[in-house]
């Protein structure tokens, strides 16, 4: 009997609406909350299991995950109301952070501590009403809604006593995902591409979808009544934010370049890298914003440690991937009123480690990590979708160090923000969290000349 109640409660009508062509910016105004059916009517007797999934998922915390709120709200509103170039972004964000709000006109949407609908973030509704995008690229929330009575999935044939469904096809399609995982910036420049880099890659080619990934499949039922399937896709969007998902991504090997080593004279270690497992590049997405670095150490047979910088390659925008104490960032002085803002640490790693990262560039040719700022890139020194990168370190063996035998170890490390950034905007520590992605030792001897 409870069960039916729930039910009839779900079958109240969703306020229908004449089909919709309009997409990005055109669709900004054009519904009403109450077009869209909140996530916890769909997760309350229904689909539970997806619902729990969801709830713990960056789709449903991307409006309200503190990095986010204070990226918003304290850079990207108070510089589109100082720069007119990109006044576009303080509605624009919300058309993926918040599309329900986007869509609705409730722009800027409360900030989360005010609960709104806009804390749904990326709902359930929003994305089982979609029945399209426009043009031949997905981009910047292109993507066309329906909300309704009719909810869209990935096969057809199925009943709901609460909605009528329907097969969308391109929701099994990497481009459904390209529609918010693609960004142009107002300066045209691609600030977010992961369905570009996937489609320039080897895993398009083999029709392997973000979803193959993102979203695997497994025994189970899509619904309280549905019927038992033996490919029901998960929805669990583990991405960037998932330490899970983040190691092992690359694999790494350290050797030296001979079995024993002389204080006093150069020693060589060569550090084999390869991504095996993301089928776009990495990092992506927010690329500003990531930090993945190579560190080496070596610890002699006291445990003396010492740390092996990195070899020089010469290729141009090397700078940029290799630590360092120089100061970048200067344009947040605009959103933040700071006259002649002369910026914060770039990096906040060890000095003289390897970067992987495409850096972005304002329309002064400086570093910035407001990517709606971001004008062109320099060097992309980031791993490709299997791709291997080799780094040597030529290291001159200490006088001092104690003979015997020295391990040397190096690690792969990840953080979805630089500390710098975090501390100086007062970002929960959690958001610049250290994921160690992989790591390896090797061993010499070291002996007398």
């Amino acid at each position: 009997m409870y069960r039916i109640l729930i039910i009839l409660l779900i079958l109240i009508p969703v306020k229908a609406h004449t089909q919709n062509n309009k997409s990005g910016e055109d669709a900004k105004g054009i519904f009403k909350y109450e077009n869209f059916q909140k996530p916890d009517e769909c997760g309350s007797s229904c689909h539970t299991d997806f619902y729990s999934q969801w709830k713990q998922m960056m789709m449903s915390q991307c409006y309200t995950h503190e990095w986010d709120e204070i990226e918003y709200f304290k850079l990207a509103i108070p510089h589109a109301e100082k720069e007119p170039r990109v006044a576009g972004v303080k509605d624009g964000c919300n058309g993926c952070h918040a599309p329900a709000s986007f869509m609705s006109g409730d722009l800027p949407p409360p900030k989360p501590e005010a609960n709104s609908r806009a804390n749904e973030s990326v709902s359930c509704d929003v994305c089982h009403s979609v029945t399209g995008f426009t043009g031949d690229t997905p981009y910047n929330f292109n993507f066309i809604s329906n909300p309704g009575a009719v909810k869209y999935g990935n096969r057809g044939g199925t009943e709901s006593p609460a909605h009528e469904t329907r097969k969308n096809p391109l929701l099994s399609k990497a481009e459904f995902c390209g529609t918010c995982h693609n960004e142009k910036s107002p300066f045209g420049a691609w600030v977010k591409a992961t369905h570009l880099e996937w489609k320039e890659g080897p895993y398009s080619k083999e029709g392997v979808q973000c979803q193959n990934c993102h979203m695997p499949r497994t025994p189970g039922i899509s619904s309280a009544m549905g019927v038992h399937r033996e490919d029901i896709a998960q929805h669990l969007f583990h991405g960037a934010h998932d330490p899970g998902k983040v190691r092992g991504t690359v694999e790494l090997r350290v050797h030296p370049d001979m079995q024993e080593i002389v204080p006093g004279e150069p020693a060589k270690f060569t550090v084999v890298l390869f991504n095996q497992k993301t089928g776009h590049k990495f990092p992506t997405g927010s690329a500003e914003e990531r930090m993945l670095w190579l560190h080496v150490e070596a610890k002699d047979a006291k445990g003396n440690i010492y740390h092996l910088k990195v070899d020089l390659k010469g290729f141009k925008g090397e700078e940029f991937t290799i630590a360092s104490d120089t100061l970048a960032y200067q344009d947040m002085g605009v959103p933040l009123a700071i006259n002649n803002f002369k910026g914060i640490r770039r990096d906040g790693v060890p000095l003289g480690d390897r970067i992987f990262r495409m850096p972005y560039l304002d329309p002064q040719g400086r570093m910035t990590i407001q990517q709606w700022n971001t004008a062109s890139f320099a060097v992309d020194y980031r791993f490709g979708p299997r791709e291997t990168k080799t780094e040597t370190f030529t290291w001159l063996v200490p006088d001092e160090i104690e003979l015997g035998k020295l391990t040397v170890r190096a690690v792969l490390n990840y953080q979805k923000l630089p500390t710098p950034v975090a501390e100086y905007l007062g970002v929960p520590n959690e958001e610049a969290e250290i994921i160690e992605v992989n790591s390896h030792s090797t061993s010499v001897e070291v002996v007398e000349d």
